[in-house]
């Protein structure tokens, strides 16, 4: 049985949950952006961030480009696009929390988010 003070305040999974949204509404916001863009221009951003990364030191400024490159990358390479739960599981792996998945909910496909941000540091 929930405590009172659970059923109130939610439980650890619902704060990170709350958390994610806004990184993921503005992920969501960029898509149809990205979705303009030709192969090239993707490219070309993922050079720009790669670069600009080397002059900054945190890559969480990067998260929202690089997950929407990713997702725009994925969907016309292999036609999945990452839906809002992955993209939440991408940022936790990225923070190096522990993301729990079923089976056939996209594990391979949320790893790739967290793999594409962190690669910029050589990580």
């Amino acid at each position: 049985m929930r405590s009172f003070f659970t059923r109130l305040l939610g439980d650890s999974n619902d704060k990170e949950i709350r958390e994610f949204n806004p990184i993921v509404e503005e992920v969501n916001g960029l898509e149809a952006q990205f979705e303009g863009f030709s192969q090239d221009d993707l490219r070309q951003l993922m050079a720009e961030i790669r670069d600009d990364y080397k002059e900054e030191s945190d890559l969480d400024d990067y998260l929202p480009q690089v997950f929407a490159a990713t997702r725009e990358a994925a969907k016309r390479t292999n036609g999945q696009r990452h839906f809002d739960v992955q993209l939440m599981g991408g940022v936790a792996l990225h923070e190096g929390k522990i993301s729990e998945m079923k089976t056939g909910e996209g594990k391979t496909l949320t790893a790739t988010l967290a793999v594409s941000l962190n690669a910029l540091s050589g990580r």
